[in-house]
């Protein structure tokens, strides 16, 4: 279930799937709060930064980057930058961990590594 969670290129089972989401969720809320307690501290932002669950500006914006940047890092390592659904849906992931829930634009991400690579 934990296993190559660092090879974005690897094709994963369901439970591989779902491993791959755990670790990257609790890394993506420590890299969120990380940052936002330091752009906070150096004044880029003003105010408070809030708590990850809450659903804060700032960590929907490094929410949706992060969906952004590991999405098409996984589309790239299994070389599908050429087709265009697994783009489609790669950007679906991003528009939902900016609009909806960051959650959930990452189960999108995580399906992404169970597709085969091309």
């Amino acid at each position: 279930m934990f296993s190559h969670l660092t090879n974005l290129a690897h094709t994963r089972s369901i439970t591989g799937a779902i491993g791959f989401y755990l670790f990257h969720i609790v890394l993506l809320v420590g890299l969120s709060t990380f940052l936002g307690h330091y752009l906070v501290t150096l004044g880029v932002i003003d105010g408070t930064v809030g708590s990850f669950f809450d659903g804060g500006s700032i960590h929907t914006m490094i929410g949706a980057i992060w969906t952004l940047v590991l999405g098409s890092t996984i589309l790239h390592g299994k070389k599908m930058t050429n087709d265009v659904m697994s783009v489609v849906i790669m950007f679906l992931g991003v528009y939902l961990a900016y609009e909806v829930n960051v959650m959930l634009g990452m189960v999108v991400v995580s399906y992404l590594t169970t597709l085969g690579n091309k």
